[in-house]
């Protein structure tokens, strides 16, 4: 259920985007008169159940989403969720132990690299064998293993003591303004999972603001003009000529970016510029 609320999507194993809700962004689409508006959003993928065929599907992930059962009486949430993590324990040791079957193999042929990273894993397998995690290594891990124990992982119970998500999910449905008014002053708790999914990642939001479409977009804190132009579209980034940065509170203030521009708050960055939180980017490119 939590899957579909947060998405939309009706069929099961599927993958949807999970908008992060952003009032900044309907104050700058209303500054700009903007006939379409779009959120920043999160890929999610939902894998039901566990087991290694299913947990091997989430290697490729960036966090881990979990749903406990807090609503039939017969599961105690916080007991399943040290199961999990205990599976992904033995999943992450067994994952080990088969990488370094293979990489011992090859380092038969006497390449150093590879011997290198069969020592490390045989210390790896160790660790994991002490019941530690491969959060708790303190050496670079093979960049091959995506290892599940090292992921961010955000539980959320689905019962009285976190979540109601049949609720949300039927919420999910109604137009927003009928969702809002059931729900009052408080925020979604869909849109607080989302919000805290974003945080876990450590993205930012930067904003593309424009009479056609004003749109919110992330990228991972500390990544610059450049990877925001790729986020947009490639063809920006191939072909980037420079960054106007005005912020978006500032927009908001002084109604235009011709108001900011005049009143001296405007910058001009070239593709190593840092993206701030909040930032409202114009890229000049020319392909």
């Amino acid at each position: 259920m939590l899957f579909e609320a947060l998405t939309g999507a009706k069929a099961h194993g599927e993958v949807g985007m999970a908008a992060i809700p952003d009032p900044r962004l309907q104050q700058l689409a209303d500054v700009v008169s903007a006939r379409k508006v779009t959120a920043a959003a999160i890929r999610v993928v939902e894998v039901r159940g566990t087991g290694p065929a299913l947990l091997g599907n989430l290697r490729q992930v960036d966090a881990l989403l979990v749903v406990l059962d807090g609503f039939s009486g017969t599961q105690v949430p916080a007991d399943d969720l040290e199961t999990l993590k205990l599976e992904l324990l033995v999943a992450d040791r067994d994952h080990v132990e088969r990488r370094l079957e293979r990489v011992a193999k090859q380092a038969k042929s006497g390449d150093a690299k590879l011997k290198k990273e069969a020592d490390a894993l045989e210390r790896l397998l160790a660790h994991l064998d002490a019941g530690k995690t491969l959060a708790d290594w303190d050496e670079e891990l093979p960049p091959e293993l995506e290892p599940l124990t090292a992921k961010p992982l955000i539980a959320i119970e689905n019962g009285p003591g976190g979540i109601d998500l049949k609720l949300e999910a039927e919420l999910a449905e109604l137009p927003a303004e009928e969702a809002a008014e059931f729900r009052g002053e408080g925020e979604s708790a869909l849109g607080a999972v989302v919000r805290r999914l974003a945080e876990t990642l450590d993205l930012i939001t930067f904003f593309t603001a424009g009479e056609k479409e004003t749109r919110a977009w992330t990228l991972r804190r500390g990544e610059n003009a450049l990877d925001a132009a790729a986020t947009i579209h490639t063809d920006i980034a191939r072909g980037f000529i420079r960054c106007e940065v005005i912020r978006w509170d500032d927009l908001v203030r002084l109604g235009s970016a011709a108001e900011v521009s005049r009143a001296g708050l405007q910058k001009l960055e070239g593709k190593t510029y840092v993206v701030e939180d909040g930032d409202v980017l114009n890229v000049r490119f020319n392909i």
